[in-house]
């Protein structure tokens, strides 16, 4: 088995941080499209709740779809298959 450079190491590393970068402000933003109309209008406690709830769940949906895309596609590419 062949040994990693350490630029393989250091993309390896940058490719992690992007991913994780890049899917905690999808993430964000998708929490603030379902939770955000509550910063803006009046509604019940109840609502309050559940749109939290909702925006949350969606939030870690989307958190993982996001890495999940992003290191497979790094993955997938030719020059990282390990060869």
């Amino acid at each position: 088995m062949e040994r990693r450079t350490q630029a393989d190491r250091d993309a390896i590393t940058i490719e992690i941080v992007y991913a994780f970068v890049s899917a905690s402000v999808a993430a964000a933003l998708a929490f603030g499209a379902v939770y955000g109309p509550t910063l803006a209008f009046a509604l019940s406690r109840g609502t309050d709740r559940a749109l939290a709830l909702a925006g949350g769940c969606l939030a870690a949906v989307v958190f993982l779809l996001r890495v999940v895309h992003v290191l497979r596609g790094f993955a997938r590419r030719p020059e990282n298959d390990g060869a």
